[in-house]
């Protein structure tokens, strides 16, 4: 049975969650979160947090055995820019974009193809 947890609005780039992403793809459960776990990057830990909850939601809600979960997919979505200001010289402003994505993990307790 698959299971899912989303983390919205992350308040970091795609990009760098992503690197962490294909880092742990595919792998057993205790095995990813010991590689997310060596991370200093809050990419990492923001990832790490999504993993937790899925692994939670399958324990609580479907009555699934940790032990048996692994990672089917983790998929890394854009979402909002916030544009921002950065100033420059004679009072005037360049707009840049902060960017924001959404984590979506998928546990599941089926043996790899």
């Amino acid at each position: 049975m698959d299971v899912t947890a989303t983390a919205k609005w992350i308040r970091t780039g795609p990009r760098k969650v992503r690197k962490y992403a294909d880092l742990v793809r595919h792998q057993p459960l205790e095995q990813a979160r010991a590689q997310l776990r060596l991370r200093p990057s809050p990419s990492a830990q923001a990832l790490l947090r999504c993993l937790e909850s899925a692994v939670a939601n399958a324990e609580n809600n479907h009555n699934l055995d940790a032990e048996d979960l692994r990672i089917k997919a983790i998929r890394v979505d854009g979402a909002m820019k916030i544009p921002r200001l950065r100033p420059r010289a004679r009072g005037r402003g360049d707009r840049y974009y902060h960017r924001t994505c959404h984590i979506t993990v998928v546990v599941t307790d089926e043996e790899a193809e």
